[in-house]
């Protein structure tokens, strides 16, 4: 991955989108039913390496803010940090392959953080997760990266 001023800058701009997201919409974003819109994002490594870390730092700020204390911090922050690497790595394959690390690695790894952090039950808390996942994921995230190609991205 090139850090250039550019990439440095976009990654800056993406961590940034994605902590406003989280936060702006926190009744929504955090709990056992949860719908983190700001996960749309979490495609855009199909495009852009820099935002393997940017998604990062993004659900690391706003799990430091509006998360479930410190599990949640530092584990729900390396579901989304883990789930980046595998979309940036599955990023010539279809969009449908290339989604989804988000929904599976945040609906079990976000379900285990939930389940040792507040006692939630497990499984039913992965199906919670599971389908907020889905909805920003595959119901928000694909289509904006469809506009995102035809705009910004059409030579990829």
């Amino acid at each position: 991955m090139k850090l250039d001023t550019k990439a440095i800058t976009r990654a800056s701009i993406i961590a940034a989108i994605y902590t406003a997201i989280s936060l702006l919409l926190a009744p929504i974003s955090f709990g056992q039913v949860q719908v983190r819109l700001s996960e749309a994002l979490t495609l855009l490594p199909i495009f852009l390496p820099e935002a393997v870390p940017a998604l990062f730092i993004g659900c690391l700020i706003s799990n430091m803010i509006g998360g479930m204390g410190i599990l949640d911090i530092v584990f729900g922050s390396l579901c989304t940090l883990i789930a980046a690497i595998f979309t940036y790595l599955l990023r010539k394959k279809s969009a449908f392959i290339s989604a989804a690390p988000p929904v599976i690695i945040n609906a079990f790894g976000v379900a285990a953080v939930l389940h040792f952090a507040s006692g939630l039950p497990y499984l039913i808390t992965v199906l919670w997760v599971g389908l907020g996942q889905v909805l920003s994921v595959y119901f928000a995230g694909i289509p904006l990266m469809a506009l995102l190609k035809k705009r910004l991205f059409n030579d990829l």
